[in-house]
């Protein structure tokens, strides 16, 4: 009688062990499966989950493709690298979608181009993008986005152009923006900055179009200006500039379009601007008299 137990007890035992390591099996496969099914981009999938979390507001369905049937790098608004499967571009503009942009943006270590334009983001921008060193291209025009803009955008030293305009930034331009020196269109126009048009936007010798116009910064504009030599296109309007042109400004000898209108500024144009802006083809709202 005790053998049948020991033996029956046995058989309890053994059954268990093999329930369990059935289990392991099947949620080891699960694990497999998953990452298989996104390889190597664990990382990018769980911060495109967060960014699509923070959404309010999705008109146009564009998240109906944001499931895990497809591979992410096939859903609308991604583009992925061919070779790792890493997210490169997001590109989500003029969607009409609302809400805070996540912080995990800042984890897609391989974007090169983030296009969100035209929507209703709103909020801060997030610092987080300032890790993001690959990234060529930031463009958030025309949102909502409420604070600062984050002094940390300047890590992003291979970015190209930068579009923060028609939104409700405020304070002062960070200083740390001087260093991007690989950076050719600035557009930061119809927001709330303070402190004036500072003289370090003229370290940024790459520029060929800078757009501050009606931020009212109010002062001066400052003379190194001048020495953005490749600069092609330079709004100024709508800031309540005050004092003359000064000099330097006439240096600018790649200038198509200047625009300078409803600003408090002093004298006559040059009678010879033709000779020392010859490319200017534009003069957007602009009289004798500023």
């Amino acid at each position: 009688m005790s053998k049948r137990r020991i033996s029956y007890s046995s058989y309890t035992i053994s059954f268990k062990a093999i329930l369990l390591l059935l289990l392991h099996i099947s949620s080891s496969q699960t694990l497999t499966n998953a990452t298989s099914t996104f390889p190597g981009n664990t990382t990018d999938h769980i911060a495109l989950i967060a960014f699509k979390s923070k959404i309010s507001n999705d008109p146009h369905g564009i998240f109906k493709s944001w499931n895990d049937s497809i591979h992410f790098c096939r859903w609308e608004g991604i583009t992925c690298s061919r070779r790792r499967n890493r997210v490169t571009v997001l590109n989500l503009s003029s969607r009409n979608l609302v809400g805070p942009l996540s912080p995990f943006i800042g984890n897609l270590s391989f974007l090169r181009e983030i296009r969100l334009s035209k929507n209703s983001f709103h909020g801060g921008i997030p610092p987080e993008i300032g890790r993001l060193f690959r990234l060529r291209y930031l463009n958030l025009d025309n949102n909502s986005f409420e604070g600062k803009l984050p002094s940390n955008l300047s890590h992003c030293s291979n970015l190209i152009a930068l579009g923060v305009s028609q939104n409700r930034l405020t304070g002062k331009l960070p200083m740390e923006l001087g260093s991007m020196s690989k950076l050719t269109n600035l557009s930061i126009h119809e927001n709330h900055f303070i402190g004036g048009i500072p003289p370090f936007i003229g370290n940024i010798s790459s520029l060929v179009a800078l757009s501050i116009a009606e931020c009212y910064l109010g002062g001066n504009i400052p003379d190194s200006l001048g020495r953005l030599r490749s600069l092609r296109f330079l709004g100024l309007g709508g800031n309540n500039l005050f004092g003359k042109i000064p000099l330097s400004i006439y240096n600018l000898s790649m200038l198509s379009a200047f625009s300078l209108a409803d600003n408090q500024l002093e004298g006559n144009l040059p009678w010879d601007i033709g000779l020392a802006l010859p490319h200017l083809d534009i003069l957007p709202n602009m009289g004798k008299l500023f």
